[in-house]
């Protein structure tokens, strides 16, 4: 039996001593393929399209592409992908000086010098491609497309990706705890949307929808949307990844963006929905680490992902380094309006907001787990007057924590997820 588990914080692993006679049980992927060779697997992924021919074929003419990648929240290995991109952009007749790399920052901060060549993951990229972040907030840089049909979403998007006449998305296809899982089309709305449609799109009629969830795309209000979003903004295409725990890439595709999207989907379900007959009483779960770790508010999703398994009343431990501390300053406003109004106050006064608060979204969603049990955090990073606009209860010792929490509970079976949100526990009664 288990005496020690490790989690993910920040750029290593959280080892953790378990009181003695507890029965952990370790809640992971299980081991996924890996590619033998990811060069290979991406220039022949480039070279055969999902529901669109090659990249080449499809790149002919184009005189301004727009490549969309991920921010620095998401481990998604840019380098191999962009530079394998850019070749086959080249065969076909796109010179460098036609392609503009854009960074999907939503509304979240931009990713500059140094951190931007980790984003972009490859040298020669950095050096020879033009390179610009999103401002969401830019309305000079912002083309309104009217609204999508089904929910009046305004659709203001990134003027680089709109005027381009080759647009791909790069993703990383993973859990979602709004989204159901990410990559494809998440990359163009929110990641490049301006200010209103991204509050548009986690305002509480969203947010509260019970369909908007983890793993679920079917009749999820935001998935919906998105799809609604890519069709006002015409052909786009993605090329999606998956990777294991290791952050090894597993899965590569290029294609048509819905399809090659639902295409990484259908496979990633496989190592990502983890079915666990039983709750806990107690359980231990990290933020994945680093990158997603840098701040409190990313850390909410690894306090959304187990709920399912988490037992009513019971006690949910995280851990999650966040070495930039809460986030953004409209985060912390929206943290300390939860402090000053209570869970039922900051619904009442979000309740009827077409636009959401600026980062609020996340305040909302950390109400959810508090909702069923009590959370703790294990932080280095949050410190001073910050630790009370957490809204959980901030810890010092992990041990101690989980041995108070076996001792209250009687229960010594306590749930572990090394990897927080890239795994999603599915709750299957036994009986």
């Amino acid at each position: 039996m288990l005496d020690t588990v490790e989690i993910r914080y920040g750029k290593s692993e959280l080892p953790i001593r378990l009181p003695k006679g507890c029965q952990p049980v370790v809640v992971r992927k299980p081991p996924m393929p890996l590619l033998a060779d990811p060069k290979q697997a991406i220039q022949d992924a480039l070279r055969s399209g999902v529901g669109c021919p090659s990249l080449s074929q499809v790149a002919r003419g184009s005189t301004r592409v727009c490549i969309v990648i991920c921010d620095i929240t998401r481990p998604v290995p840019n380098g191999p992908i962009l530079k394998g991109m850019i070749d086959e952009l080249n065969a076909a007749g796109v010179s460098n000086s036609q392609i503009t790399i854009l960074i999907a920052t939503g509304l979240h901060r931009p990713n500059l010098g140094q951190e931007m060549l980790e984003v972009v993951g490859d040298r020669w990229v950095f050096d020879n491609i033009r390179i610009e972040n999103h401002f969401a907030r830019d309305t000079a840089w912002m083309v309104d497309l009217g609204r999508t049909p089904t929910d009046g979403i305004p659709v203001i998007l990134n003027r680089h990706l709109v005027d381009a006449d080759l647009r791909i998305v790069v993703g990383l296809v993973e859990p979602h705890f709004m989204a159901g899982y990410s990559g494809g089309r998440k990359v163009v709305a929110p990641g490049v949307a301006g200010e209103e449609t991204i509050r548009t799109f986690h305002n509480y009629q969203f947010m509260a929808n019970p369909l908007a969830c983890n793993g679920n795309l079917i009749e999820n209000p935001l998935h919906r949307g998105q799809l609604e979003i890519l069709k006002l903004l015409g052909p786009t295409y993605a090329v999606n990844t998956i990777i294991d725990e290791q952050r090894q890439m597993s899965f590569v595709n290029f294609g048509e963006c819905v399809q090659s999207h639902l295409q990484s989907v259908q496979l990633v379900r496989k190592y990502a929905e983890v079915p666990i007959q039983q709750k806990f009483a107690t359980l231990i779960t990290s933020a994945a680490g680093y990158p997603l770790d840098k701040t409190y508010y990313q850390t909410v999703k690894g306090m959304v992902a187990p709920l399912q398994i988490l037992a009513d009343g019971g006690h949910m431990i995280v851990a999650s380094r966040c070495e930039e501390g809460l986030g953004s300053h409209e985060y912390r406003d929206s943290q300390a309006q939860l402090k000053k109004l209570g869970a039922q106050g900051f619904i009442d006064r979000i309740r009827r907001m077409p636009l959401a608060d600026v980062d609020g979204w996340q305040t909302h969603m950390l109400l959810r787990p508090l909702s069923i049990g009590r959370v703790s955090l294990y932080s280095e990073g949050i410190q001073g007057s910050d630790r009370e606009l957490t809204g959980v209860a901030m810890i010092d010792s992990i041990e101690k924590a989980i041995e108070q929490s076996v001792s209250d509970s009687g229960d010594k079976t306590i749930a572990v997820i090394p990897e927080g949100p890239y795994v999603i526990p599915i709750y299957k009664n036994a009986l």
